[in-house]
C-alpha cells in the first residue's frame, strides 16, 4: 500500500448536509451504503445498534472488522435493546427529532416493534422513511428472505454474467444492495426535497429487486422485438464489437472496446490492418457483430504478441480505446487511483501499520467536497453524547441500569 494518500480524520468538518439527522436501524450492506454516502457530506447518521451490534460487523479479516469500517466511517452509534419498551421509546423519541429514518427489517418486523410509519409520522409528519428489503413491502415475495443472491439471481443478472457453455455466474461483490444503497441517496434526497418545500414525509419502498432489474438493459423490450433470450457471451458484447478482454505474452490482460465507427477505424490503423476497413465482413458494426470470432480473432492475436504495458502504451498512444484489467494488488499500487485518491489510508488502531485503507469520498462535489470526519464507531460508543442529550443525565442513568441502553459506553 505504500504511496497510498494519507488522510486525517477531521471531526470539525462540515459537509453539504449538515444538520440533516439520520437515524440508521439497516442491517448489513444496502442500509450502510446509503448511509454512508450521507454521512460522508456531512448529515449525522446515528447507527442504532441491538447489543449483538450491526451484523456486519461479524465480517471480519484477521480479526478486524474491515467491512464495518469502510463502510461505516463518519457515523456515530447509540446501543440500545430492540426487546425492551423503553429502548423503542428511544428509537422513536431519535426518529421524532430526524430527518430519515432508515430500516432493513423484513416487512412487518417494524410494526410488530411499535415503529410503523404511521407511528413515526406521529410523532415528526416531515419524517423521510426509508425501508429496504429484498423485494418490497407489497407483493407475493415480500415475506422472503432479502439477500442479495437470490435478487440478482432473480432479476436476470445471472442469467446474463458468465460463459455461454458454463453456468451462469453470481457477482463476487455486494452489487445488488450496493446499487439499492446509491439508488436510495436519491430517492430518499428527493423525498427530502419534498419534506422541506411541503412539510410533509413519505416513506421510500427500497427493495434490492428493483435497483439492479432496471440496470440490466432494454431486455424485455429487445425480447419481445426477436424473441430471441440473450445468451451469456463472457467479456464480449452484442451491441458492439470488438469489445473483449486480450492475454498479453506476459500473461497480463486489457480490456478493449472499439463501440464507435470512429474508434473501430483507429483499432485498424494501429494494428496495421486498414484493409479490414472496407472489408464487407467489418465495414458497419451489424457486419461485425455477424462476424464477431473473426474481428475478435485478429485483435487477439495481435495483442497476443505484446506484453500488457506494451500494449497499453501502443494504444494509448494511437487512440485506442484500452485500459488494464487490475487485480487489488494492482490498484493498491496504480498511480491514477493513488493520485486520483480513489483509494486512500486512514488512521484506525487495528491495522499492524497503524493505517486502513479504503475508497475514497464519492460522489465528488466541487463547492462541498465529502469529508471525514470520524472513524467507523464502537458499539455504542455515542450513548451518553446522543441519548445522554435526549432524555437528560438522570433518566440516562436509570435506563442504561435498567438495560434499555446498553454497549460499551453506555
Amino acid at each position: 500500500m505504500a504511496g497510498l494518500h494519507r488522510r486525517e480524520f477531521d471531526p470539525e468538518a462540515q459537509g453539504a448536509l449538515q444538520g440533516v439527522r439520520v437515524v440508521d436501524l439497516s442491517r448489513l450492506v444496502a442500509g450502510n451504503v446509503f448511509s454512508l454516502v450521507l454521512a460522508d457530506h456531512g448529515a449525522e447518521v446515528i447507527k442504532v445498534e441491538p447489543p449483538s451490534g450491526d451484523t456486519l460487523r461479524a465480517w471480519k479479516v484477521k480479526g478486524v472488522e474491515t467491512s464495518w469500517k469502510t463502510l461505516c466511517r463518519n457515523k456515530r452509534s447509540v446501543c440500545v435493546d430492540f426487546r425492551n419498551a423503553e429502548g423503542i421509546a428511544l428509537i422513536r423519541a431519535l426518529a421524532a427529532e430526524a430527518a430519515m429514518f432508515v430500516e432493513s427489517f423484513r416487512p412487518d418486523v417494524l410494526e410488530d416493534m411499535g415503529l410503523s410509519p404511521e407511528a413515526l409520522l406521529a410523532v415528526n409528519p416531515r419524517l423521510v422513511i426509508v425501508r429496504i428489503s429484498g423485494w418490497g413491502q407489497d407483493g407475493p415475495y415480500r415475506h422472503k428472505p432479502g439477500f442479495g443472491t437470490l435478487v440478482e439471481s432473480y432479476a436476470g443478472f445471472a442469467a446474463l454474467n458468465g460463459f455461454e457453455d458454463r453456468e451462469p455466474v453470481l457477482p463476487p461483490m455486494f452489487l445488488a444492495d450496493a446499487i439499492a444503497g446509491l439508488y436510495g441517496v436519491g430517492a430518499a434526497m428527493i423525498a427530502l426535497r419534498h419534506a422541506e418545500a411541503t412539510g410533509v414525509g413519505q416513506v421510500v419502498d427500497l427493495s434490492l429487486f428493483d435497483p439492479l432489474f432496471t440496470m440490466l438493459e432494454p431486455q424485455s423490450a429487445n425480447h419481445k422485438l426477436s424473441g430471441v433470450v440473450k445468451k451469456r457471451t463472457g467479456s464480449r458484447s452484442t451491441n458492439t464489437a470488438p469489445r473483449n478482454v486480450y492475454k498479453t505474452k506476459d500473461g497480463g490482460w486489457v480490456g478493449l472496446s472499439a463501440s464507435t465507427q470512429p474508434t473501430f477505424a483507429k483499432l485498424m490503423r494501429s494494428l496495421g490492418r486498414e484493409d479490414l476497413l472496407v472489408d464487407p465482413r467489418f465495414r458497419t458494426n451489424t457486419d461485425r457483430i455477424a462476424n464477431l470470432d473473426a474481428i475478435d480473432g485478429v485483435v487477439r492475436d495481435y495483442v497476443a504478441g505484446m506484453t500488457r504495458e506494451e500494449a497499453l502504451a501502443k494504444f494509448d498512444r494511437d487512440g485506442v480505446t484500452i485500459g488494464p484489467v487490475l487485480n487489488i494488488r494492482d490498484i493498491s499500487e496504480d498511480a491514477y487511483i493513488r493520485e486520483h485518491e480513489s483509494l486512500i489510508e486512514v488512521p484506525d488502531p487495528d491495522m499492524p501499520d497503524g493505517w486502513l485503507p479504503m475508497h475514497g469520498e464519492v460522489p465528488r462535489l466541487s463547492a462541498t467536497p465529502g469529508i471525514l470526519r470520524r472513524g467507523a464507531p464502537r458499539i455504542g460508543e455515542d450513548n451518553r453524547a446522543i441519548l445522554g442529550a435526549l432524555v437528560g443525565e438522570e433518566e440516562f442513568d436509570r435506563l442504561h441500569a435498567a438495560g434499555a441502553i446498553q454497549g460499551e459506553s453506555a
